[in-house]
């Protein structure tokens, strides 16, 4: 990964989006639903794009959101729909849009109260809070949001009424028949104009932040926190919880300051990213630079993106944890601190997160539930209250109420960074100095990530391998204990191969939008092992990709 020379450096003009060329690319540029790269796609994260390519335009909006009105005539889901938006440029427009096709629709939408904007954890929470003891009437939801990503983006997700990340069936329903009305010029789409739909009598104002703020309670323990006093700095990388960090510590009491209050399409209080790009990324050092500096102003200080599903949380003893070290913290933490949940309750990682947590979770004597990349995999356990703890090397997590009942289905960072607070509070240290323990304990994991070059075919070939199709029987030195192309916990494909040996592992997988695939990488034995891992893993996919032969592309 070759990092760009201005990476960590503040913004200037050169690098804004400009958002009237965006807009009205958003307006005025139709898709050609016959490139692939223009039309609907639900990735693990709902439908992303940008204006710009004609990947997120309005058609797309309209399209997506007809599909979704029959999706949920088809399954009788006839209660509210939660409707929120991040800080994005693109954002608004395709609320607007939305919203019109859910009007003509005649679908009861909850819109937040002074336009505000709705992080995606309180969507959520609102559809779970609304659905509880209800078996009809239920209500779901839509974020539009393109999470972390860069000013130009755009994304539109589908929460369904267990509050989650739609599944596949479900997203790929939706996506093919959006792409449908996209062929068919968007015959059948419904629509009013956006003034008639605001003034519709099924158009409904709710008061997302209190209902959330005041809920708080019932998940963390906010009177150790405040009766610490100890100090919180908070960065809302100009996202949708900007206005909810000062209700929380009026509700609560707590010494908390918001570095910075703005909120401005074009992101300029931003630093560039690694590679140069601007990007609300709470767990990269380069986007989080602002924040870091001021580490030694607070007790403990944290970041979220765009749409506050993801946490970043900067110490005095270490600076911004990388993601992994402080799922670790967290569930060492909460699974000694929540004497209410039950004792089956399990530890859920995804196949790309740190064996920092196996040992962890093995110590603690709780379960290991290990899925594929996306928390779509957690929401059933998280719903029935079997997963204690969830959690995400991309820095997403979300945790049970308590007293042990769910309190999201999706990624929560508000929850993960005021975590890291009633952690400081009661014992008296911040979670970088808890993570050294972790390490004397456990040993310290040396992590990685790596690109390298594939072919469609060879991506193709990657996504369906089988464990027998890698011949391997040793890797860096260690004896190769388990092969999988499934996750343990679930049994769904996790899109490609993990290999793990006792010191180490590596996990490779396809990308979705790019001619490469992804090398996870993880060794117990310190950084010059962790190259060989990653050489090695590099040799063993492409040996068990030229066994494979040639592929037909699909």
């Amino acid at each position: 990964m070759k990092i760009n020379p201005r990476a960590g450096q503040l913004a200037v003009n050169s690098d804004l989006v400009d958002v009237p060329k965006l807009l009205a690319a958003y307006y005025e540029d139709r898709p050609d639903p016959h490139v692939p790269e223009q039309r609907v796609v639900f990735g693990t994260s709902g439908h992303r794009g940008s204006s710009f390519e004609r990947s997120f335009n309005e058609w797309h909006i309209l399209a997506i959101t007809q599909a979704i009105c029959l999706y949920r005539r088809q399954h009788r889901i006839d209660g509210p729909l939660f409707l929120g938006i991040d800080t994005h440029a693109l954002s608004g427009p395709a609320l607007e849009s939305a919203l019109e096709i859910l009007a003509a629709n005649g679908v009861d939408v909850m819109v937040a109260e002074r336009g505000d904007y709705t992080p995606t954890p309180v969507i959520s929470h609102a559809i779970l809070t609304y659905n509880h003891g209800r078996t009809t009437g239920l209500s779901d939801g839509i974020v539009i949001t393109p999470s972390h990503n860069p000013p130009d983006s755009g994304g539109f997700k589908y929460n369904p009424p267990h509050g989650g990340p739609a599944e596949g069936e479900v997203t790929g329903w939706i996506e093919a028949k959006a792409n449908e009305f996209l062929l068919e010029n968007l015959s059948g789409v419904r629509r009013i104009s956006f003034e008639k739909a605001l003034s519709a009598s099924t158009t409904h104002r709710h008061d997302y932040r209190s209902s959330y703020v005041q809920d708080l309670g019932a998940i963390l323990d906010m009177e150790v926190v405040r009766d610490s006093g100890i100090t919180l700095g908070v960065d809302p990388l100009g996202g949708a919880g900007v206005h909810y960090w000062e209700p929380i510590a009026a509700r609560y009491g707590l010494n908390l300051k918001v570095v910075n209050d703005v909120v401005d399409p074009t992101f300029p209080f931003m630093t560039l990213d690694w590679d140069g790009k601007i990007r609300m990324d709470p767990s990269s050092p380069y986007a989080m630079q602002s924040l870091i500096g001021l580490k030694d102003s607070f007790d403990v200080a944290f970041g979220c993106d765009t749409d506050h599903d993801r946490h970043g949380i900067v110490t005095k003893s270490g600076g911004l944890l990388p993601p992994n070290h402080y799922l670790a913290v967290c569930i060492h933490y909460l699974f000694t601190h929540r004497p209410l949940w039950g004792k089956d309750a399990a530890v859920g990682k995804t196949v790309v997160s740190s064996s920092m947590i196996d040992r962890v979770a093995a110590k603690l004597g709780r379960n290991l539930y290990e899925v594929p990349v996306g928390f779509k995999y957690f929401v059933d356990g998280l719903l029935h209250g079997r997963l204690g703890f969830t959690g995400e090397e991309s820095a997403g997590a979300s945790f049970l109420r308590r007293d042990g009942t769910v309190w999201t289905t999706d990624k929560d960072g508000i929850i993960a960074a005021l975590l890291a607070a009633e952690i400081t509070a009661r014992i008296g240290r911040d979670p970088g100095e808890l993570y050294l323990d972790l390490t004397r304990e456990f040993g310290e994991p040396a992590y990685d990530r790596v690109d390298a070059p594939a072919t469609s075919g060879e991506k193709q070939i990657l996504a369906r391998l089988s464990p027998q199709q890698v011949q391997s029987r040793d890797l860096a030195g260690n004896k190769i204990k388990m092969i999988f192309t499934r996750a343990p916990g679930d049994g769904n494909p996790i899109g490609g191969v993990k290999v793990v040996t006792e010191s180490g592992w590596f996990a490779a997988r396809p990308s979705g939008t790019e001619d490469i695939y992804k090398i996870y990488a993880e060794s117990f034995r310190g950084e010059d092992h962790l190259r060989h891992i990653l050489t090695e893993a590099q040799t063993i996919v492409g040996k068990a990709l030229a066994a494979s032969g040639p592929v037909e592309i699909s």
